[in-house]
């Protein structure tokens, strides 16, 4: 009930649009109920002739008395030419207000849609890198499309069913009231009414909970489906090159096989609650039908009364049957917003103090002290102690695996240590707000990222306000001026996603420029040149060149060569740090910066 009650405060904000579209439901009921009414005088006034009778001794109002004494008083064909236009325009009317109640909660639908999707990205963009590392891509992406679909559906046509079929049915039944209060309708007849209808929804209660569980096993399911399509569209080279198509069909054939099964579990035991709920309904109503039948034979109950009374017990059918079905849908978006909801509720491990300091600017150096971090429960730095000062080049080397990605990761507040501080200027960085702390941090990978736009976009990414002199500028300093020029449309050409339409070369030099563009005192430079060929190492190794001038600069470097005038070199292995120095230093005294230096230059 915890989810459903916040399921229902995300109409809230659009209650005017969802109360116009109860008060039309309301108005389409009672435009859809009133032609039952015409029943009575159609059967017994103009099809048998008779006069339409309020049983004696019944205290019937003043308005439906007056209401029969005109009736009986008209001829049968005036009357049958009134009865057929009053028909029609309520016909029309209750049709109006359908539309409208439906297209309102429609409306409500797809502003809740776009509330849930937007409130999901917002959360997306708050979260740490932690969280990406636990939750894979495909999964995340489900969150936002096929459960907010599920949400979009229950109410569109779950919760408006929910609201308009209870209506209808309240209604109904009160035709029935009215109908065996003023018209003589036995007792017998309303009680196994009463007693029987309630039956028809004992089954839709039980099938709707083994699809709530149904619908949240689908659920997971579509999350494994996108992740792999995101992994193998993404990898598709990779896949080509291993010659592993086979194999990945194979796997998606049985994600796709299992999601297919869960379906129809689910299909099943929708579609089975309608006819179910029809045959037991049909049950209650041939039962009352009998009864009814003996009472007319008697000449207890008018032909038209009973008409108009089976009229309204079949017209409570529908309702009962859509509900039903709404029952399902429910129990589908309560599977759904439980995912969302726990989406929502999981704590952002990096958090900004509510009286965070701006950094206003980098005067002094970084500073690590006795940092250890984990991730979960593996241990990936520990006691680190380390100053880097402001205008120096620093280089981290070392074994993969040894931490310092992780290190440098740390800087722009990624994670936090599990132990120990990093300061900027003495400041903890924790007392830092992030866009201020990240404002003056620029970072170039070797995964470089560029997005499906434009290159002056992916350029300036960060900047609303485009500078074209800054903008040509910079793409100079990153050697890449010249080819976006030969470009068909220059720095308009779009580059498409994940910048494949380019070489890793021009990828790894539009990302120099961006971060060039935006001028960060700090650069970050993580094993940016270990995937290109020699020529290309060579024109981003002069990007770089020209980008850390005036900078202080963190480079982690797989290639030696290109870190051996750093002002310090730092040697981690394992987590810790085991020495630093310049280059002829640590070639003097440091066993493990020999042999990774002698790995590499041994042949030449």
């Amino acid at each position: 009930m915890k989810n459903y009650a916040r399921f229902i405060k995300l109409i809230l904000p659009h209650g005017g649009i969802f109360a116009m579209a109860v008060l039309c439901m309301i108005l389409s009921t009672l435009f859809s109920a009133s032609p039952l009414g015409l029943i009575i005088p159609l059967v017994d006034k103009v099809i048998t002739g008779k006069q339409v009778v309020i049983p004696a001794g019944v205290n019937s109002p003043l308005i439906l008395t007056e209401v029969v004494r005109r009736i009986n008083e008209l001829p049968p064909l005036r009357l049958l030419n009134v009865l057929t236009i009053m028909v029609v325009l309520l016909f029309l009317l209750k049709g109006l207000f359908e539309f409208l109640q439906t297209y309102l909660m429609s409306n409500v639908s797809q502003k809740v849609i776009r509330d849930v999707k937007n409130m999901i990205y917002r959360k997306l963009q708050d979260f740490s890198m932690d969280f990406y590392d636990r939750n894979p891509t495909g999964k995340l992406m489900s969150r936002i499309t096929y459960d907010a679909a599920v949400i979009r559906d229950a109410i569109g046509s779950g919760l408006a069913d929910t609201f308009y079929q209870p209506i209808q049915l309240i209604f109904y039944a009160g035709l029935l009231v009215m109908v065996k209060v003023y018209f003589g309708i036995p007792w017998n007849l309303i009680v196994v009414s009463l007693i029987l209808f309630p039956l028809v929804l004992y089954p839709v209660v039980k099938i709707g909970k083994k699809l709530r569980k149904i619908s949240r096993s689908s659920q997971e399911k579509i999350g494994d489906i996108n992740n792999m399509l995101l992994e193998t569209i993404s990898g598709a080279k990779l896949v080509k090159s291993f010659g592993m198509e086979d194999y990945e069909w194979e796997r998606f054939r049985g994600h796709n096989q299992a999601f297919y099964k869960l379906n129809m579990k689910s299909v099943k035991r929708m579609k089975i609650v309608s006819p179910l709920t029809e045959c037991m309904g049909v049950v209650c109503v041939a039962a009352i039908l009998w009864m009814a039948g003996k009472s007319i034979i008697s000449g207890e109950l008018s032909a038209g009364v009973f008409t108009a009374f089976l009229a309204a017990i079949f017209s409570m059918m529908k309702p009962v049957k859509k509900l039903s079905n709404v029952y399902g849908i429910n129990q589908q978006a309560l599977a759904a917003t439980e995912r969302i909801f726990r989406l929502m509720d999981e704590p952002v491990s990096i958090e900004e103090k509510e009286d965070a300091a701006g950094l206003s600017s980098f005067e002094k150096g970084i500073t690590f002290e006795g940092v250890s971090f984990r991730y979960d429960k593996e241990k990936v730095l520990s006691d680190i102690d380390l100053t880097i000062n402001k205008g120096e080049i620093v280089a981290l080397v070392g074994p993969s695996g040894g931490g310092k990605s992780t290190l440098v990761n740390l800087i722009p507040r990624f994670y936090d240590p599990v132990q120990g501080s990093v300061h900027i200027d003495g400041i903890d960085l924790r007392d830092i707000s992030l866009r201020s702390l990240r404002g003056k941090i620029g970072l170039v990978t070797q995964e470089t990222l560029l997005f499906n736009d434009s290159v002056r976009v992916n350029i300036s990414y960060g900047h609303r306000d485009i500078d074209e002199d800054q903008l040509v500028r910079v793409a100079k300093a990153a050697n890449a001026h010249r080819f976006i020029k030969d470009f068909p449309e220059g720095y308009d050409t779009v580059i498409g996603e994940r910048g494949l339409r380019i070489s890793g070369g021009q990828r790894q030099r539009i990302a120099i420029a961006r971060a060039v563009y935006k001028n960060p005192p700090i650069l970050i430079l993580d094993e940016a040149t270990s995937q290109l060929d020699t020529e290309s190492e060579k024109l981003v190794q002069e990007a770089i060149n020209n980008l850390i001038k005036g900078r202080t600069v963190i480079i982690i470097a797989h290639r030696l060569s290109t870190i051996k005038h750093a002002d310090k070199i730092v040697v981690i292995d394992k987590g810790r740090i085991v020495d630093s120095g310049s280059h002829e230093e640590l070639l003097g005294r440091s066993p493990l910066y020999e042999k990774l230096y002698q790995m590499q230059f041994s042949d030449k």
